[in-house]
């Protein structure tokens, strides 16, 4: 039997005589990434609490204010406060999310011309609620604004067709022309579940081949128990003990994914074999980056430590939620050499803008060379392993 398929034989048997391993790497990343796209099937936040401090409550203006604020579907006017120290102690306590303070004398302001403020007090640490808030508070105060000055005007006999122009001489059209509907599902879950089994596979690579020094079964595994093997038959052993959690996390990402695009109705707009591929390769590298970390150290608990290290942070450098471009200097060189950055792109173009597969090629180019450098360095540190014996056993 080749190494290769001996490898193989040998990695099925073992995660199928050892529960714990087996679900590592099968319906335990399943039903995490299935949980993530579980979180974000909502879409779009709604309902976030506020509060609404009204020092102008006898006044209809400011009534119809808080009634426009209680119809909004982003917004739910939780409770009421009345004065500086309530408003304080239902933001310190997240009983709601933004305080809006009607100072008094609203309406009578409004009505001499003099204009009137509305302040949003919100916690800017909570950066999604926040910029919610503040859309929504914007929309409507705006639309209120728009009505009292339309009034006015009427009242003046403007004539009805020159109402709008007269308030808004001036409009701004913002065309959005991916995730026209702002929603996180689209924007959050499709990146999210490559981003976790991104740090699953290469979890799983530091342990496939971690505990084979940690069981003192190296050498079984790659000479059948001796130390004369060549580089040829130590890399066709590690591509057939990585083909199992290849397969299996793959396809969890994989299915995922298709339900997002099939099932939920984010349509691809790109190729979705490009991203199958492009999936299939962030696999494949991750856990060759797993391998070359318990092959180079050779000790398991190094190995998994580093996998940790360099994967977990991936999605926070990859540009998806703070812009590369906006990055220093050294957070941007430390997110290019990250793989998951150069998929999410890929994914990105594919997926909502509809590039040409030709724009990712290189980035499928680049995830392929680094598989096979990794590969490379994995099989060097195993051949290291195969002539130092004594460090078997170590974790």
């Amino acid at each position: 039997m080749s190494p290769f398929a001996a490898s193989l034989r040998r990695e099925w048997r073992l995660l199928r005589s050892r529960p714990r391993d087996w679900a590592m790497v099968s319906w335990v990343p399943l039903l995490a990434m299935a949980l993530m796209c579980w979180i974000f099937s909502a879409g779009q936040p709604q309902r976030l609490p506020i509060a609404v401090w009204n020092e102008d409550g006898a006044s209809p203006l400011s009534r119809q204010l808080v009634r426009m604020l209680e119809a909004t579907p982003g917004l739910q006017v939780r409770q009421a406060v009345l004065n500086r120290l309530e408003a304080a102690d239902a933001l310190q306590r997240m009983q709601v999310h933004g305080v809006v303070h009607i100072p008094p004398g609203f309406a009578r302001d409004v009505q001499r011309g003099a204009g009137a403020s509305v302040t949003l007090l919100h916690n800017a640490q909570l950066a999604t609620h926040s910029s919610l808030l503040q859309r929504d508070l914007r929309q409507v105060v705006g639309t209120l604004s728009a009505g009292v000055e339309m009034q006015a005007l009427a009242k003046r006999g403007t004539p009805a067709q020159l109402l709008q122009l007269r308030v808004e001489p001036i409009r701004t059209q913002l065309v959005a022309l991916f995730n026209v509907s702002t929603n996180y599902e689209q924007f959050l879950a499709t990146t999210l579940v490559p981003a976790l089994v991104h740090i699953l596979a290469m979890t799983a690579g530091a342990w496939s081949v971690g505990r084979e020094l940690r069981d003192r079964t190296l050498g079984q595994w790659l000479a059948g128990g001796g130390t004369g093997v060549g580089a040829g038959a130590v890399l066709a052993a590690l591509l057939g003990k990585l083909l199992v959690p290849l397969t299996l996390l793959w396809a969890s990402a994989l299915a995922c994914l298709l339900y997002l695009s099939q099932l939920r109705g984010w349509a691809v707009a790109g190729s979705m074999a490009w991203i199958a591929l492009g999936l299939a390769l962030l696999v494949a590298v991750s856990l060759a980056a797993g391998a070359a970390l318990a092959g180079l150290t050779l000790s398991l608990r190094t190995a998994m430590s580093g996998a940790g290290l360099l994967s977990a942070p991936a999605f926070a450098f990859s540009g998806v939620g703070f812009p590369l471009l906006a990055m220093s200097g050294s957070a941007r060189t430390w997110a290019e050499a990250m793989p998951y950055t150069h998929y999410a792109r890929l994914q990105i173009e594919q997926w909502q803008m509809g590039a040409p597969p030709a724009q990712s090629l290189p980035v499928v180019a680049g995830l392929l060379l680094a598989t096979l450098a990794l590969l490379a360095l994995a099989t060097a540190g195993l051949l290291r392993g195969l002539r130092r014996p004594e460090r078997w056993g170590a974790r």
